[in-house]
């Protein structure tokens, strides 16, 4: 019985030991972590399928990205999806409006927080996210954008970042600016 104590204290002495060098190694690698201010990137990814073609139904299918690279976190993210409004884009994405009926609830949901009559801008909040802590991403994923030329045509899509940390916004790294030409002689053609 007396060994059995005895296993059982150096157990405990063992098992106190290491958490205590485990926490000095968590103290130790916060510490040499990395960046401790605060820096936010966003940006888009897309993919494209145009045809240049009159009334031909062209589309681009994005993700608007949201990455912590500092070592604060962003509170209450939002975002801003702006589509030129001389274009002929239609926007569309996965996301829901504040007084929607739909009682399911959606994973990695996005809701609307702009007039939804609103056709440049989607303003936009995660549903399920309060904060994106350093070294994580936040993505507004499969947004598509579609239209059927008549004409030549051009426009953009812009994208910014909003959290209490950035009242007054951050622009993403790069935008969408598509453009294309309608051949005359195609045009000519079909009259």
């Amino acid at each position: 019985m007396h060994r059995v104590t005895d296993v059982r204290r150096k157990i405990a002495d063992w098992q106190e030991m290491n958490a205590s060098y485990l926490k000095e190694m968590k103290k130790l690698i916060t510490e040499i972590k990395g960046p401790k201010d605060f820096q936010v990137i966003s940006y888009f990814t897309y993919s494209l399928n145009i045809f240049h073609e009159q009334e031909r139904e062209n589309f681009c299918l994005g993700s608007y990205h949201i990455q912590n690279l500092g070592g604060k976190p962003l509170t209450n993210p939002y975002i801003c999806i702006k589509v030129s409004s001389d274009s002929p884009f239609d926007f569309s994405g996965k996301y829901i409006y504040k007084e929607s009926k739909q009682k399911v609830r959606l994973t990695n949901a996005w809701e609307r927080i702009n007039d939804p009559m609103d056709k440049q801008e989607f303003w936009l909040k995660p549903n399920d996210k309060l904060t994106l802590e350093p070294s994580e991403t936040l993505s507004f994923s499969n947004f598509q954008v579609k239209w059927r030329p008549n004409s030549s045509y051009t426009g953009s899509i812009l994208g910014f970042t909003y959290g209490d940390e950035i009242n007054e916004g951050i622009n993403a790294l790069n935008q969408i600016s598509i453009n294309g030409t309608i051949n005359k002689e195609d045009e000519e053609d079909e009259l």
